[in-house]
């Protein structure tokens, strides 16, 4: 007869058998909802944090309180409701100081970033493409390729590299190519030469692609089967590039980039006069993650729906959603700029939060004061963090979608609906927009 099993903490007896819910079990749901909700915040801070690091941007402080919040979630009963929502909110001010970081780290290494043009298809030649998010393993690679005779394209979130002037200078970065990562399997298999992915947001090819022979990972990102580099010493990617031989042009076509959060706070006080003036009526950020879910629709219609007397910025794979329609230009006491402002990857979400806060600053106001209005789209761990540190900072009324987190329950949904008028995106984009309006 099997034996008898009783767990203290659960409270529960087993047969034959320990607590298959050990570390777990006995938690309040609403407890573990938020340990979940600390737990992708950080694990979206090292994200962010990593990319800092490899620019020589450290803090100590972030790392003693990342140790810590680990450390807390070892304990899965000793804690109540309010304790750890001080972790949450503590882990988005902690978030802060690592984008800042980031940020910091991306002008000092990369230069100045400024609104550029950049090509948007494939010349003929030898082509290498570098994807993901890592802006020093597109340097190496452009360092690595220099008088090479190789073409190096950007794709998906690494488009924003045009805007650094450092970046800029390698006159082999020809362009850009691709958009969001889920289209990623197709664009890969069409581009011909060998693929470059410096973070995890790289999808498996499906068994009919062709292209895992020429897909390389570097460091802690890994595809199975694809050639995974252990150090930044390119010379197999380069050498498959030179293997492939050159690769026939495709159409191209022209977009502006890098409206980094400099560049648009030096137009604060034409944007100030605008407002006042009725020529500029609302702000809306509209960015985050992209993903192939049929709701995130919503997105581009809302994108559609914003008034020509508006201005929208974005940010993310999430531009991939909106950034195909026309937005057009609007005036700002004789400076003309598109409607439309792409600030960046989402590792220059700290740019979104400079800008409301220096608009808030210029107008003289709180940040909830603005005529801004946040809907962004959210897919992993660091949309969790960015989100946190929204919420600490009080900023209220985010529209979140295309569906709010699993993980959050309805009495955690309940606290945060009440303390910062989180919501969901709404059924209807067109009628949303209006409600921004108050119309």
């Amino acid at each position: 007869m099997q034996e008898l099993m009783h767990c203290d903490q659960c409270e529960q007896t087993f047969r034959g058998q320990a607590c298959t819910s050990v570390g777990v079990c006995g938690k309040d749901p609403d407890m573990e909802s938020l340990q979940k909700l600390l737990l992708y915040g950080l694990k979206g801070m090292a994200s962010y944090k990593a990319h800092a690091r490899r620019l020589g941007k450290t803090d100590a402080e972030v790392e003693a309180f990342i140790e810590e919040a680990l450390f807390a979630t070892v304990t899965n009963v000793n804690f109540d409701i309010s304790s750890l929502l001080e972790l949450v909110l503590k882990c988005g001010e902690m978030n802060l100081r690592t984008m800042q970081l980031l940020n910091d780290g991306h002008v000092e290494v990369m230069g100045d970033p400024g609104p550029t043009e950049v090509v948007e298809g494939l010349h003929e030649g030898p082509r290498i493409l570098v994807t993901g998010h890592d802006m020093v393993d597109l340097k190496d690679v452009l360092d690595q390729t220099a008088d090479l005779g190789i073409n190096v394209y950007t794709h998906g979130e690494m488009l924003p590299a045009h805007m650094y002037e450092n970046l800029r200078a390698y006159p082999h970065l020809k362009g850009h190519y691709g958009g969001a990562w889920q289209k990623q399997r197709d664009e890969f298999e069409a581009f011909g030469g060998p693929i470059l992915a410096t973070t995890n947001c790289v999808l498996i090819p499906r068994p009919t692609n062709t292209y895992l022979p020429r897909l390389f990972t570097v460091r802690e990102t890994a595809v199975p089967g694809a050639t995974r580099l252990k150090t930044n010493d390119f010379s197999p990617l380069i050498r498959k590039a030179q293997e492939i031989g050159s690769l026939p042009a495709t159409d191209q076509k022209k977009s502006t980039v890098g409206f980094h959060h400099s560049v648009i706070l030096s137009l604060a006080d034409h944007l100030v006069a605008a407002v006042k003036e009725g020529r500029v009526k609302h702000f809306y950020l509209i960015g985050g993650c992209d993903g192939a879910e049929p709701g995130r629709n919503y997105f581009h219609d809302f994108a559609g729906a914003t008034p020509q007397d508006s201005i929208v910025l974005t940010l993310g794979c999430g531009k991939y959603r909106i950034r195909e329609q026309e937005f057009g230009t609007i005036r700002l006491n004789g400076i003309e700029v598109p409607r439309l402002l792409d600030m960046g990857q989402c590792n220059d979400s700290y740019g979104a939060i400079q800008v409301a806060l220096g608009l808030a600053k210029a107008f003289e106001c709180g940040v909830n004061d603005l005529p801004l209005t946040l809907v962004l789209s959210w897919f992993e761990q660091k949309a969790v963090a960015v989100l946190l540190t929204l919420l600490h900072l009080g900023v209220k009324g985010i529209r979140l979608g295309p569906a709010l987190p699993a993980f959050v329950t309805p009495n955690v949904l309940a606290i945060l609906q009440k303390e910062y008028d989180l919501r969901g995106i709404g059924k209807d984009a067109q009628s949303d927009v209006l409600a921004t309006l108050g119309s």
